[in-house]
């Protein structure tokens, strides 16, 4: 769960959903002004969410620092989801420890650190926490999360960044969103919606074109089994995202009248 701005106009909050190094939209909520949108707005995104889901179905939310509240926590809780929840540094902590009082207190001067029986906030919300400052990092991670904290767990919060490259794809890498004069709220959703089902085409076109017609770089790459071999290294620098390969694959034969890649794989038109 993230929020883009588009200028000063409207302030989008977005759950998408992992799929390989990026992530695709599965639902919005779109407000007016650059306001950081409040647990009442995610509420809405995450209850409209959670009703497409089927029952049992194995969660993880993944979320910056801008968005645990006490709301956020008791709602993940009762949901029976699990989380990875970046923290700000002035939220209230209790560890047990004398001299801890914020989660800022918790990080000062500390490489790692990590505590199974952490309370947030001045209601107590239980939860455990992973502290992680990485050398030629301005500031180190404070992660709660629902599971045992640890290094590793810690490191998988940055499966969070999938959202950024499909932010990019919305706007400046892909779709340009940004340069639309639109005003309505309801346009702005009509418009996301035709974008989101289009990147969705455009991830499934290019990850296709990978598969079965790679680059002559891409099939030496293949042949290597050392992954360090300079073949590879170079595969993985020249290498397009899925989004920008089947996007610039649907401009291509659109712009030539040759037949577009199938919407869904396996359909026969």
């Amino acid at each position: 769960m993230d929020q883009t701005d588009w200028g000063d106009r409207f302030a989008v909050l977005m759950i998408s959903v992992r799929c390989g190094d990026r992530s695709l939209p599965l639902g919005w909520r779109i407000e007016t002004g650059e306001a950081n949108i409040g647990f009442a707005g995610q509420q809405v995104l995450l209850e409209r969410v959670r009703a497409w889901l089927p029952e049992g179905a194995a969660v993880r939310l993944l979320a910056d620092r801008f968005y645990p509240s006490a709301a956020l926590f008791d709602w993940l809780i009762a949901a029976g989801w699990q989380y990875w929840l970046r923290l700000k540094g002035n939220l209230l902590v209790d560890i047990g420890g004398a001299g801890i009082h914020t989660t800022g207190d918790l990080a000062a001067g500390m490489r790692e650190r990590y505590e199974a029986k952490a309370h947030l906030f001045d209601v107590s919300i239980p939860t455990a926490i992973g502290v992680l400052h990485e050398s030629g990092h301005p500031e180190p991670w404070i992660i709660a999360m629902d599971c045992p904290p640890n290094r590793a767990a810690v490191l998988d919060y940055g499966a969070r960044w999938a959202i950024e490259p499909m932010f990019s794809g919305f706007k400046s890498r892909g779709f340009r969103l940004e340069d639309t004069k639109i005003e309505a709220p309801k346009r702005l959703d009509g418009m996301i919606l035709i974008m989101a089902v289009a990147m969705y085409w455009c991830v499934q076109a290019g990850q296709d074109d990978a598969r079965c017609n790679p680059t002559a770089t891409e099939k030496k790459a293949r042949e290597q089994p050392d992954p360090n071999h300079w073949s590879v290294r170079k595969a993985y620098r020249s290498a397009l995202s899925w989004f920008k390969r089947g996007l610039r694959l649907l401009l291509r034969r659109a712009a030539s009248a040759l037949p577009l890649p199938k919407f869904f794989l396996g359909m026969e038109t």
